[in-house]
């Protein structure tokens, strides 16, 4: 396990480096000038080739490209060409809303989605199973803002039951602290529960044709048992990597449904710096972001040993 762990993080080393090669060669071949955005609509070439050479967008590629490695390798993004604070403190201002956005809609997605599963393959073609699996469709097709703006208009606007939009820091109570949370967890989880929720079943049904199900309600074993005991434990691996797979999803949805409730978080962050193309926070933020579902799937991975111990590596 030791050595895996060990190969993991090297290999985790190159991916990080070659999403930094792509993110860095992307932003600079990428349409915009921030030096043009800093000068405004009225300046002269000459005032925007002063402002390139003071950013260092002037060098070239391999150069730039060298001193944000560098930096990176120092534990440093860099330095926001616009606000000109460091990428890492403004990130950690951010880390709070996106965080407690990203929890809750894990906590609320997991949860729903894997009771569904069970209950769909529980009711395999009934009434219930194929309600609950058209409801999935639905919720993996439909597009996350259109979600957000339909939940919007239902439960803030009509009903007046919870907040348009924002977010309430832990600071200011648990109570407004939840109640800003729920409906864009919810928008971000609807994608994220549909697809547990499809994987959850199928693996459920499988596992419930085999002997020793059978054998179990030969026994008397009742169906809470069978179901929770027996069957979900063993159709935990394919459940738990869609979960890790699902991260992915999360991360990209993050991003618009910040935007959609103006919560504050890193997502909107990187909405603003892509507006300015503030190169340094871009690329910092991408970086993060694929760091940590690099780290999840490799968390995944490892919780394969402990579902199935026939799994060694």
């Amino acid at each position: 396990m030791i050595d895996y762990v060990a190969r993991r993080l090297v290999s985790t080393a190159f991916v990080m480096a070659i999403v930094g090669v792509f993110v860095f060669l992307l932003l600079r071949l990428a349409p915009g000038d921030p030096a043009a955005i800093i000068a405004g609509d009225t300046a002269t070439p000459a005032h925007i080739a002063a402002i390139r050479q003071q950013l260092g967008l002037d060098d070239n590629l391999v150069v730039q490209f060298w001193r944000w490695m560098r930096n990176v390798v120092h534990g440093e993004l860099g330095i926001s060409i616009f606000s000109n604070e460091p990428v890492t403190k403004l990130v950690l201002q951010r880390l709070e809303p996106t965080l407690s956005l990203t929890g809750m809609t894990l906590l609320i997605s997991v949860t729903l989605a894997v009771t569904l599963g069970v209950t769909a393959a529980a009711r395999a073609g009934s009434w219930i199973d194929r309600s609950l699996m058209v409801v999935s469709v639905l919720g993996f097709s439909v597009p996350t803002f259109v979600v957000g703006y339909i939940l919007i208009y239902i439960f803030s606007i009509k009903l007046s039951w919870l907040p348009v939009q924002g977010y309430s820091f832990l600071d200011n109570g648990v109570s407004r602290w939840i109640s800003h949370l729920i409906l864009p967890a919810t928008t971000l989880g609807l994608a994220y529960i549909a697809l547990i929720a499809r994987i959850t079943r199928a693996s459920m049904l499988e596992v419930l044709s085999e002997d020793y199900i059978r054998t179990a309600k030969a026994k008397g074993v009742d169906r809470p048992t069978i179901l929770i005991k027996h069957a979900l434990k063993n159709a935990g691996v394919p459940i738990v990597t869609v979960i890790g797979i699902g991260v992915a999803l999360l991360i990209g949805g993050v991003v618009i449904t910040e935007t959609v409730f103006n919560i504050p978080g890193v997502g909107r962050l990187t909405v603003d710096a892509i507006t300015k193309r503030d190169y340094p926070i871009i690329q910092g933020v991408i970086l993060i972001f694929s760091g940590v579902y690099v780290i999840v799937n490799l968390c995944v991975d490892i919780a394969y040993t402990f579902l199935d111990p026939r799994i060694r590596y």
